[in-house]
């Protein structure tokens, strides 16, 4: 043939020669192409990109933030990465590429061991009490329903930002039924079911903003297992512009926030809020490197109408995050994350 399609004998009953052909795609063969190349000798250029995903994935933390914050910018969306395999898979499949094939396993091997335990089944944790954060948006025109459902969750704890003049008192009465205990400062918030003592402003102000600007307290909750420091923290907002990734405010907040926990009398703390940063982007380092993570899963919070990354967290000290999981949307633009907490040794 010279339209480029391949025949292959079909082998007759016995002896008989062959009396028929069967027609097989010139794409879905596999020997040597018009050049002469084998399948081993073909895609190298995409068995390159699938190492360079691999090594994105497994050492992300080595990408500089000197520039644009790229390597922050990477850590944010890190899971996504791994969506580069089904399309360096397809395209070794149309090259006919068996090097590349093989060098796809690599970057699946990486993103397994990152990410793969969220989809292994676990049963809830043992835990002493639950918390609840919620970004519940100035933007909300349903506070008291937002409320329900976050109390319809039955945690001891809920942290709530971006909590507004107007919306305020709508959510104070719609939380007081259930929880006796409240304090806010700025537009951030802790609703207890336990007493709350020594509450206080965290100052987590980044130099040149208003001095009104206020997102963080910290308060002492008098929990059956002792007392325990709660801290609730909105970090400032990050943005992708053309120069990079905007994250200068919330990193600076950050370190304030760290200075502050590691100032901390309490041997038991939790940390609740919005820091606009997943665990895995370095910005956050301050938080995470003194403080006890979850473990890795897609709970994640924003945006509520296609969630792509969680940037509410929950991390204790002295404490463990037993389970972490997202609720239905409200009207805000966050996912609520609740979590178990296990208080006692």
């Amino acid at each position: 043939m010279t339209d480029g399609r391949h025949w292959l004998p079909r082998r007759a009953q016995g002896s008989v020669a062959p009396t028929s052909q069967t027609w097989v795609p010139g794409w879905w063969r596999w020997d040597k192409d018009a050049k002469g190349r084998s399948s081993w000798a073909r895609g190298r250029v995409l068995a390159s990109l699938a190492v360079l995903v691999s090594g994105l994935l497994a050492f992300h933390a080595a990408v500089p933030n000197t520039v644009g914050h790229l390597g922050s910018l990477l850590e944010a969306f890190l899971p996504w990465l791994g969506l580069a395999v089904p399309m360096l898979l397809l395209l070794a499949l149309l090259r006919r590429s068996t090097t590349a094939l093989v060098a796809l396993l690599l970057p699946i091997a990486v993103w397994a061991q990152l990410f793969g335990g969220s989809f292994l089944p676990g049963a809830r944790g043992a835990h002493d009490m639950t918390v609840l954060q919620h970004n519940v948006s100035d933007e909300n025109t349903d506070p008291a329903g937002t409320a329900k459902a976050l109390t319809d969750a039955g945690p001891e704890l809920i942290a709530l930002e971006e909590l507004t003049p107007s919306a305020l008192p709508r959510y104070e009465t719609a939380l007081a039924p259930g929880y006796a205990y409240h304090a806010v400062q700025g537009t951030v918030g802790l609703w207890s079911k336990y007493p709350l003592t020594d509450v206080r402003l965290l100052d987590i102000k980044p130099k040149g903003f208003e001095a009104s600007w206020s997102r963080g307290l910290r308060s002492s909750v008098r929990t059956p297992w002792g007392e325990i420091a709660v801290y609730v923290a909105h970090l400032p907002s990050v943005r992708v512009r053309l120069n990079g990734f905007d994250s200068g405010h919330r990193d600076e907040s950050a370190e304030l926030l760290g200075v502050a926990l590691s100032a901390e009398k309490l041997h038991t703390v939790i940390l609740l809020g919005d820091f606009n940063g997943t665990l895995d982007d370095r910005g956050l380092a301050p938080l995470t490197s003194r403080m006890n993570l979850p473990a890795r899963n897609f709970a994640f919070s924003w945006p509520a109408a296609f969630p792509v990354s969680r940037i509410d967290q929950i991390m204790t000290r002295s404490a463990t995050v037993t389970d972490l999981r997202t609720l239905p949307a409200t009207g805000s633009d966050h996912l609520p994350i609740t979590a178990g907490v296990k208080l006692s040794s």
